[in-house]
């Protein structure tokens, strides 16, 4: 069995939707330490007048957890507001605006109180739309012990991994004789895709799926998938 995992993103790009969509289980790492400054509570619009951050308010304290990351409130005003005006300005005129926009909506509609379950409703409610079936669990639900590669090695030994992909910027941490010695096969994914019709000048790959929906559709899995092959570090 093929395993992917890695941390949640909200409105990730296209590039974590194919990544899923090349595994047979995928895992979001929810019970690490959340980083500032990262992908978990935000991404990029492509606008009219450049990228620009749509970027969910969260409330922190030092050395917490993923999945206990509450979110936050935004000075005048609801921050769900706020977002469906950025995605309206940025999308208003692409030819599947409506269905972006009714996928955002369909996954804020709970009334969440952690950053971690509304990425997840939001990844799911776009892999439904991409077609994408792979079913998706959180790492706090297998509780894995240690830390860095041990850790990783735990979790995948209870999931029954026999194939582990990764993203490519764990290069510099992972221990990859640890994969050599449970047997189990290790590659990096690619990230080389097709430009897609966009909006707004040149083309910027690096922003939200959404972007991708709201131009493309449901031909918008026609553009998914890496044209290069992945990095096998252990066959």
């Amino acid at each position: 069995m093929r395993v992917g995992v890695i941390q949640s993103c909200y409105l990730p790009w296209r590039g974590y939707f194919d990544f899923i969509n090349s595994v047979d289980l995928f895992v979001i790492y929810d019970d690490v330490q959340y980083s500032t400054g990262s992908w978990r509570n935000r991404n990029r619009l492509k606008t009219h007048s450049g990228l620009q951050w749509i970027t969910v308010p969260v409330r922190l304290r030092l050395g917490q957890r993923i999945d206990e990351v509450a979110i936050g409130k935004m000075s005048g005003g609801h921050w769900q507001e706020k977002h469906r005006r950025q995605l309206h300005d940025a999308l208003h005129i692409a030819p599947y605006c409506t269905d972006a926009i009714r996928l955002w909506e369909a996954g804020v509609a709970r009334p969440h109180t952690r950053l971690t379950e509304l990425n997840v409703d939001l990844i799911v409610a776009v892999c439904a739309y991409l077609g994408i079936n792979v079913p998706i669990v959180r790492s706090s639900d297998y509780a894995p012990c240690g830390s860095g590669t041990e850790r990783l090695m735990d979790l995948l030994t209870r999931l029954g991994a026999t194939s582990y992909l990764s993203g490519p910027t764990a290069k510099s941490y992972i221990d990859t004789s640890r994969f050599q010695e449970a047997g189990i096969r290790l590659e990096y994914k690619t990230y080389d895709y097709q430009p897609y019709p966009q909006l707004w000048g040149p083309f910027e790959g690096t922003v939200t799926v959404l972007d991708l929906i709201s131009n493309c559709g449901r031909h918008a899995k026609d553009y998914l998938k890496s044209r290069s092959p992945n990095e096998v570090i252990v066959p």
